[in-house]
């Protein structure tokens, strides 16, 4: 008797357990799709504004926040530097040679910390220098010690140019202002949005 009742209870188990998953799965969808209507209305939101915004972005494409010059005519244009909401701030830009001929990116742009250099060629010596609060701000890394920045380039050739960016711990919310300064480039001060 009691192997009939623990057959009888098994099927009764498995018969609740697939009831509740598909339950669980019927909320899920129907919460996936709230969700999904709540994601068009961000994205839509976020496109009207990008609709009002292109002028402001076209003018920062013509205008850097800040042109670092480095040797063998590579120039380092920063276009935005934006404060996020995890606490960091994300920093990026355009590496341009600028120069005649093709540029091998001096190794000295990953710093001479061994965790980061032994992951590559990147920008992990960049540091945010808030003078105010008297504090340095270096790249972050992942937890396997890879830098939160571009990674993985070697030579540019005359008159190409790369996308790049670094992320830092943010500064306090009143440090809007920053001075970034990669090795073998000259420094220059960057506004934080957002």
């Amino acid at each position: 008797m009691s192997i009939r009742f623990t057959t009888k209870a098994h099927r009764g188990m498995v018969a609740l357990t697939v009831a509740a998953g598909l339950a669980l799965g019927l909320a899920g969808c129907g919460g996936g799709e709230g969700g999904d209507d709540k994601k068009p209305e961000t994205s839509s939101s976020a496109s009207q504004g990008n609709g009002s915004d292109p002028s402001a972005q076209e003018g920062q494409a013509d205008e850097p926040l800040a042109e670092l010059r480095g040797s063998n005519g590579l120039i380092l244009q920063v276009t935005s530097a934006q404060r996020d909401a995890g606490g960091f701030v994300t920093v990026n830009g355009t590496l341009k040679n600028d120069g005649a001929k093709s540029v091998v990116v001096p190794a000295a742009l990953s710093g001479n910390e061994t965790e980061i250099v032994r992951n590559g060629r990147s920008l992990g010596g960049a540091t945010l220098v808030d003078a105010k609060g008297k504090k340095r701000y270096y790249v972050l890394r992942d937890t396997d010690g890879r830098p939160l920045t571009t990674t993985g380039f070697s030579a540019i050739k005359s008159g190409e140019s790369l996308s790049v960016f670094m992320q830092f711990p943010a500064p306090p919310a009143d440090a809007s202002e920053v001075t970034l300064q990669l090795p073998t480039f000259a420094s220059g001060t960057i506004q934080i949005s957002g």
